[in-house]
């Protein structure tokens, strides 16, 4: 008689030492660095430290900028997912693997990237500072440019998956009762795709919050203007290693804040499945 756990699934046995061994050494070695970040963490003087200017300066800029960076990426990346997942058209996979590039690519690469287009002597900025007398390095329009591009496929690939997993026959219904194309969008295809949305925008957010490489390359590290948490920690290590432990583990709750809201969206659907 076979053993059996779980909703009817058959038992597999015991785990092999080999297996184990490996798996205990990878997470300790995804945990030791955070429980040592919390442990040599100020706890003592973290609220004295957290209403210095600077750090307020530096945390409201984050927010902010980061905020503006994931609502540009709603604008921009919804309909591109859409046109990803729901058009045919050549060369597709090629779009695709561009859209996804910054996934890949080292963030201080993207920072000389966005400077050799938008810088003064770039290919739009030179056009820019002379057509407008606009000049958009280090300046807080940069950050947000920068925390863009990096943050942009996350939320691409979250929303393009959803809208391959949602059901396309209400779509179809809604083409054959006449409706228009951009009218199925908002009114179908939008709602069937909310949560995959809710969840690219929660990862963009995340990552644009903690973006540092393009962001010092393109914007600079300007106090009040472009230096965001990151930067601000990257400074802080060189004179006050106390208040780079203290910015780090704002960071580190907020980005765990994030996975517990995304693991909740993600699953909930199939725990109430089974309950």
């Amino acid at each position: 008689m076979s053993t059996r756990s779980g909703a009817g699934a058959p038992a597999l046995g015991r785990v092999p030492v080999t297996l184990i061994v490996p798996s205990v050494i990878g997470l300790l070695l995804l945990l030791l660095p955070l429980g040592g970040l919390l442990v040599r963490a100020p706890w003592g003087t973290f609220l004295e430290r957290l209403g210095k200017p600077e750090i307020l300066d530096a945390l409201r800029l984050s927010l902010v900028t980061s905020t503006i960076a994931t609502a540009v990426c709603l604008v921009l990346g919804v309909p591109l997912a859409w046109v990803l997942a729901r058009t045919e058209f050549r060369g597709r996979s090629v779009v695709r693997a561009l859209v996804n590039v910054p996934l890949v690519l080292p963030p201080v690469v993207g920072g000389v990237a966005l400077l050799m287009v938008f810088g003064r002597h770039g290919v739009l900025g030179r056009w820019l500072d002379e057509a407008f007398g606009v000049t958009i390095p280090f300046t807080t329009v940069a950050v947000v440019l920068a925390q863009s591009f990096v943050a942009l496929p996350f939320l691409v690939m979250s929303v393009e998956g959803a809208l391959r997993t949602a059901d396309r026959r209400y779509d179809e219904v809604a083409a054959t009762l006449g409706a228009h194309r951009l009218v199925t969008f908002w009114r179908i295809t939008l709602p069937l795709a909310a949560p995959g949305i809710a969840a690219g925008a929660a990862l963009a957010w995340a990552r644009a919050l903690g973006e540092f490489g393009a962001t010092i390359t393109f914007a600079g590290s300007v106090p009040g203007v472009t230096r965001t948490m990151p930067l601000q920690i990257y400074g802080a290590m060189q004179s006050d290693a106390d208040t780079a432990l203290m910015l780090s583990v704002i960071l580190l709750a907020i980005s765990v804040a994030v996975l517990v809201a995304l693991r909740s969206s993600w699953t909930g659907r199939a725990w109430a499945g089974q309950a």
